[in-house]
């Protein structure tokens, strides 16, 4: 990792090590599982509560009751539709890796702040759109470009190019 010779705090370009050579202090899966167990007791709840309206005499409570049933659904169907989105991006990267791609991010220089510095960025991101822009069909190139959307912090970008070579990838 190089350092800075000055220690004037300035958000000046310095390297950091990949996150492949971090170590994952989280297991993804547990953290999935142990959300699901909360959603699942909440929409329990919540469902409990939307049958006992259903009980009541006024029609307003059972109304409302209804309303009250159709938010677990809501939010099962948003749940199933994240879950079914992250094991499709997730078999994508072993893909690539299948492939004997990398799914790894460059080393880009980064801000004392931790953040990617925007020219280094801009550049990666430059080459990841001229790839899908050479061959808008491949699915790998969407893959990337995703990648260099998330790293530049658009999240709705990166997950629209994500859909993309999901779609693409069928």
């Amino acid at each position: 990792m190089t350092e800075r010779a000055d220690s004037s705090g300035a958000d000046e370009p310095h390297t950091v090590p990949s996150a492949s050579t971090a170590r994952r202090r989280t297991n993804p899966l547990a953290i999935v599982l142990l959300l699901l167990f909360a959603m699942a007791v909440y929409f329990a709840l919540i469902g409990y509560r939307g049958l006992f309206l259903l009980t009541q005499d006024r029609w307003v409570l059972k109304l409302l009751g209804l309303a009250v049933l159709v938010l677990p659904l809501i939010g099962i169907w948003v749940v199933v539709a994240e879950l079914r989105f992250g094991f499709a991006s997730q078999r994508l990267a072993e893909r690539i890796r299948d492939e004997g791609g990398s799914t790894e991010l460059p080393l880009l220089p980064r801000r004392r702040s931790g953040k990617v510095d925007r020219q280094a960025a801009d550049a990666w991101f430059a080459q990841q759109r001229a790839a899908v822009e050479a061959a808008p069909e491949d699915w790998a190139a969407w893959f990337r470009l995703a990648q260099a959307y998330d790293l530049a912090g658009d999240r709705r970008r990166a997950r629209e190019a994500l859909r993309a070579a999901i779609d693409k990838a069928r």
